[in-house]
């Protein structure tokens, strides 16, 4: 499956919900479904910068795929990070460029 086809599912997804509470829910539980980041990985260079969450991403270029792994301290912004990783985990660099 393509970027464009994974986020054009994740759209149909969200227009399932009528309301923004329902949509803030299943991004919480979205958070709540992402594996928990190695302590080693939530480390200085790992933190993003500017959120006012802390949050950790690390990415390993496993046979020439991008492989991320994220965790947040705010369940929000740790299910945005859920989205990402399912958008772009396991693509090639250039195709993550690209989007």
């Amino acid at each position: 499956m393509t970027i464009q086809e994974i986020q054009e599912e994740i759209i149909e997804d969200f227009d399932l919900f009528e309301d923004w509470e329902g949509k803030y829910e299943y991004i919480i539980d979205l958070g709540k479904d992402l594996k928990p980041l190695e302590e080693e990985y939530k480390k200085e260079e790992n933190l993003i910068k500017g959120c006012q969450s802390r949050v950790w991403l690390h990415t390993d270029l496993i046979d020439g795929k991008l492989d991320f792994k994220a965790d947040s301290d705010a369940m929000i912004t740790k299910g945005i990070s859920a989205v990402l990783i399912q958008v772009l985990n396991g693509e090639a660099p250039e195709e993550v460029a690209k989007a």
